[in-house]
């Protein structure tokens, strides 16, 4: 019981990304979350939610055109490995 209070604690206080990826790549991007760079992987074909640790209300994500700027739960489109904001 312990063990999956814990899990949900985690999944909850991760920053999340619903996307839609129309390339067949999965990429990994840098994302900079409140001052620290982590990375972030969308996979290929697919759509889905992308989770990084901590929790931000905003994060910047730098794809093959740049960084742009993703709120928290605000949904993406990869294609051609640029991020365009929904």
């Amino acid at each position: 019981m312990m063990v999956a209070v814990f899990f949900v604690t985690t999944f909850v206080s991760a920053y999340s990304v619903p996307y839609y990826n129309k390339d067949s790549k999965t990429y990994t991007f840098k994302v900079k979350i409140n001052g620290s760079t982590r990375e972030i992987t969308f996979n290929g074909s697919t759509t889905g939610t992308a989770h990084c640790p901590p929790t931000a209300d905003i994060a910047e994500i730098e794809s093959s055109c740049g960084w742009v700027k993703v709120k928290n739960g605000q949904k993406i489109t990869i294609k051609d490995g640029c991020i365009t904001v929904n």
